[in-house]
């Protein structure tokens, strides 16, 4: 009887065992799979800014060349001026 004892306790470890090793290879392919997504979000969250400082730089220039734009009207409105009053004269 101590035998029986001995053995059927070889067999609950052996289905003990084979449950941990079948939980364990699932358990390591969801903390891939979960590694692999923080990846993914930390590449995605950094293409996000690299746009965002790209846009930031456009806008820049766009503001720039604006600016730069409405002073040369002014300036061609000084001359239109200047010269229209140089004809009356």
């Amino acid at each position: 009887m101590d035998n029986g004892y001995v053995i059927l306790g070889i067999i609950a470890l052996l289905f003990i065992s084979m449950y941990g090793f079948s939980y364990y290879s699932v358990a390591r392919e969801k903390m891939a799979m979960k590694r692999e997504k923080n990846r993914q979000l930390e590449k995605e969250a950094s293409i996000r800014e690299r746009r965002l400082k790209h846009q930031k730089i456009i806008d820049e220039k766009v503001r720039k060349f604006n600016e730069r734009k409405a002073q040369i009207q002014h300036e061609l409105q000084l001359l239109e001026k200047m010269k229209e009053q140089q004809k009356v004269s």
